[in-house]
């Protein structure tokens, strides 16, 4: 049987998204074969390195190309320990917990989330409206489409882990596609990374077609 020619894609999306996070994004179809990873349900107090172990068993492709987006970048570099990959791309996320800003760290050191009322983690708007201060309607509605899972298992957890998360030295060849107006990870406190012009922290969306533009591009290396 001959060998499949495509280069597998696997995309982990960011806290509380869905794989409908990832609807306008489009590579060459004769090189690219698209995986979109779901979430797990983690178990009580696991680690993000062993939680992420477990998410590597959803790959079955040697040498691919995984991309994180948010959150999902974050374990999407816990998981490259585990596995050889042709590239490892994040996007709108951070490298290190000295990325992260002040604001969310503050959640480690004071983690009013355990508090909050399940109620209020099963409402995609209320958890926009407050913990992310959007209050368009327009914009509400956006992030209620792409924001599907409301697990409070899994949002309590992972809220801990991003806040939490403690690495201290960028993994090896990572790549980082970041936005200049992401009001979540501030590009003031990125290094290292392409910046996508008036790019903010839902640029699969706002930005879709500069990434399928240039996603294939920075797979070959040829990004300038």
């Amino acid at each position: 049987m001959a060998s499949n020619p495509k280069t597998a894609v696997y995309f982990v999306p960011g806290l509380a998204a869905g794989k409908e996070i990832f609807e306008y994004i489009s590579l060459p179809n004769h090189l690219y074969d698209i995986h979109i990873l779901e979430w797990i349900t983690p178990h009580t107090n696991e680690s993000i390195k062993h939680y992420a172990k477990r998410m590597t068993d959803l790959i079955v492709e040697p040498n691919v190309i995984l991309i994180g987006v948010s959150f999902g970048g974050v374990v999407a570099q816990e998981m490259s320990c585990f596995l050889k990959l042709k590239k490892l791309i994040i996007i709108s996320s951070v490298k290190s917990a000295n990325e992260i800003p002040f604001k969310l760290k503050i959640l480690k050191r004071i983690p009013f989330y355990r508090l909050i009322p399940r109620r209020f983690l099963e409402s995609t708007k209320t958890i926009v409206r407050y913990g992310l201060g959007v209050k368009s309607t327009n914009k509400l509605n956006l992030y209620q489409k792409y924001l599907s899972i409301n697990d409070t298992q899994y949002l309590k957890w992972a809220i801990k882990q991003m806040v939490g998360w403690e690495r201290e030295n960028e993994i090896d060849n990572v790549i980082h596609i970041h936005g200049d107006k992401d009001p979540i990870f501030p590009i003031r406190r990125i290094k290292n990374c392409i910046v996508v012009p008036g790019g903010t922290h839902i640029m699969l969306i706002t930005k879709f077609k500069w990434l399928n533009t240039n996603l294939p591009i920075i797979f070959d290396g040829n990004f300038k």
